[in-house]
C-alpha cells in the first residue's frame, strides 16, 4: 500500500500560513480595534467560511441564529467559489453578503494540488485573499464579531482582524489517523502530535480573543484540550435539514442506489462515468434505480451527454412526485437526475455510490452504507478516500477498480445484516441532527450580546 502524503501542505485553505511562527502567534497579536475596547461582545457577526462544505455547515448555524434572533445583523464573507448556499438568505434580506469572492481553477481544492494552487495563483488567488483580508478588517473596526468556518485560512483571517472570534473547525478529525491501519506518515505526524490540527492551529485557538471553539467530534475536541485549546464538540449540523419520506412505490420494485459524483468539473463528470460503467458488470434480478442527487454542478445537459454515450436514452419518470428533471433508462438500469434533491433522496437509498465530500458524510450519517472508487483526483484520490473511511468509521469502503466496487456493491444489496451494521456505525460517526441550534447557541453566548437584549433593543430589520 502507497503511503499517503502528510496533510500539512500548503494550498488556498492555508496559504498564509507558512510565516507564522510555531506556537507565538498569541504574543503578537494586533491590538483590538476601538470598539472591541469596550465590551467584549458584538451585536453583529460576520461569518467567514472557506469552501462548499464550509458553506453549508455555516448557512444552517446562520439561520439557527436569524431564528433565535431575528433582529441580529448578520454578514457572510465566501472565501472560495460564489457561495450560491447563502443566495436564498440575502435573497430574502435578513444576510448581507461581502465580497469579493471569484471562483478559482482549483475549486478550492488547491491544497491537494499543486497545479491547482499555480493555476489559482495565475487567477489572482494572492490578491483576492489580500481584498479578503481587508473585508474582514473593515467588519471588525466597526465592531462585529467573527464566526470562521473552515480550517488555517479563516482562522487566521479572524485572528488577524484584531476582534473577538469562534471557530468552527469542519475538516479535520482524529478519527482519520486513530482509526484503521494507521501506517501513514500523516498518522506517525499526527500521532505525535496527538491530533490533527498543528501547533500553529492551536497558538490561534488558544488566543484570548478566541472565545469559541467547536469542533466535529469528542475525540477531537479531547485531543485539543489536551493542548490547551477549550475546544467542545456541540452537534454536527451537517446532519440537520433531512426530509424523512417513505420510498414512492414506484421505486420499491427496484433495488435502489444514490449516485454522488461531486460538484467539481470535470473531476465530477469523469468520477460519474466510471461509476456509470461499473454498474454496467452488475447482476441484479430486479429493476436498479440510480438515484443521482445534484448540485448546481454538473448541470443536466453535462450529465445527459455521458449518459448518451454510454448507451442510455432518454424516457419520462415513472411518476412527477419523485422531483427528477431527467430520466434515461438501458436495459433494466433506470437513471432518475435530481438537481437539489438529494436531502429526500438520500432516505430511500440503499446503497451509495459516492466520490464526493460532505455529500457522502452525509449520507451515511443517515445510515446508508457506501462504496467509493477514488480516481487521478485532484479532489477524489485514494489518500482522500482512506481518510473519508477512516472518517466515517469503515460506513464508506473504497474500492480500487470497477470489479472490486461491483463485488461489494453485490455483497450489500445481499446482505441487509451488513448494511444495518454499516449504517450503524455512519450514524454513530456522524451524530444525530440538532448541532446547528447548538451552534448558534454556543455563538449567541460567548460571541454576542444577550440575545433578549437583542430582541427587546434592536429595531425592527428591515433587510440590508
Amino acid at each position: 500500500m502507497s503511503k499517503a502524503a502528510p496533510r500539512f501542505e500548503l494550498g488556498i485553505k492555508d496559504l498564509q500560513s507558512s510565516a507564522l511562527p510555531l506556537g507565538h502567534a498569541a504574543a503578537w497579536e494586533p491590538a483590538p480595534p476601538s470598539a472591541d475596547r469596550i465590551s467584549h461582545a458584538a451585536d453583529s457577526l460576520l461569518v467567514i467560511s472557506n469552501g462548499h462544505g464550509e458553506d453549508l455547515i455555516a448557512i444552517r448555524v446562520l439561520e439557527a441564529l436569524h431564528s433565535k434572533c431575528p433582529n441580529l445583523p448578520l454578514a457572510i464573507l465566501p472565501l472560495v467559489g460564489e457561495g450560491k448556499a447563502f443566495d436564498p438568505a440575502v435573497t430574502a434580506g435578513w444576510l448581507k453578503r461581502l465580497g469579493p469572492a471569484a471562483p478559482l481553477p482549483s475549486g478550492g481544492f488547491s491544497n491537494q494540488s499543486f497545479r491547482g494552487l499555480i493555476a489559482d495563483l495565475a487567477a489572482g488567488l494572492t490578491l483576492l485573499s489580500w481584498q479578503q483580508w481587508k473585508c474582514v478588517r473593515r467588519a471588525a473596526k466597526g465592531g462585529q464579531a467573527i464566526l470562521a468556518v473552515g480550517d488555517l485560512f479563516p482562522l487566521l483571517l479572524a485572528w488577524s482582524s484584531g476582534s473577538n472570534y469562534g471557530f468552527i473547525g469542519t475538516p479535520k478529525s482524529d478519527y482519520t489517523w486513530r482509526s484503521g491501519p494507521g501506517q501513514a506518515y500523516s498518522d506517525h505526524y499526527h500521532r505525535l502530535k496527538g491530533s490533527e490540527w498543528d501547533p500553529w492551529e492551536w497558538a490561534l485557538m488558544q488566543s484570548s480573543r478566541c472565545r469559541m471553539v467547536a469542533v466535529r467530534d469528542h475525540l477531537t475536541a479531547r485531543g485539543l484540550r489536551r493542548h490547551g485549546v477549550s475546544a467542545q464538540a456541540p452537534g454536527n449540523p451537517m446532519m440537520d435539514g433531512f426530509k424523512s419520506e417513505a420510498v414512492p412505490a414506484s421505486l420499491k420494485r427496484c433495488r435502489r442506489l444514490l449516485l454522488l459524483c461531486g460538484s467539481r468539473m470535470p473531476e465530477a463528470g469523469a468520477n460519474f462515468k466510471r461509476l456509470l460503467e461499473a454498474l454496467d458488470h452488475l447482476n441484479s434480478q430486479l429493476p436498479l434505480a440510480i438515484l443521482v442527487a445534484l448540485g448546481s454542478k454538473p448541470t443536466l445537459s453535462q450529465l445527459e451527454a455521458l449518459l448518451k454515450t454510454d448507451g442510455y436514452r432518454p424516457s419520462i419518470p415513472p411518476v412527477d412526485s419523485l422531483g427528477a428533471q431527467g430520466c434515461w433508462v438501458k436495459g433494466a438500469h433506470l437513471v432518475l437526475l435530481g438537481p437539489g434533491q438529494f436531502s429526500r433522496w438520500a432516505s430511500w437509498a440503499e446503497v451509495g455510490l459516492a466520490t464526493a465530500g460532505t455529500a457522502t458524510e452525509q449520507l451515511v450519517g443517515l445510515g446508508v452504507p457506501a462504496l467509493s472508487m477514488p480516481g487521478p483526483g485532484p479532489q477524489f484520490k485514494r489518500g482522500f478516500a482512506i481518510r473519508q473511511s477512516r472518517l466515517l468509521g469503515g460506513a464508506v469502503v473504497p474500492c480500487q477498480s470497477k470489479e472490486t466496487l461491483v463485488k461489494r456493491l453485490n455483497q450489500l444489496l445481499n446482505d441487509s445484516t451488513l448494511r444495518q451494521q454499516l449504517g450503524r456505525r455512519g450514524r454513530l460517526r456522524m451524530g444525530k441532527a440538532g448541532g446547528s441550534a447548538a451552534l448558534a447557541e454556543l455563538v449567541s453566548k460567548l460571541l454576542l450580546r444577550h440575545t433578549s437584549t437583542l430582541k427587546n433593543a434592536m429595531p425592527p430589520h428591515s433587510g440590508y
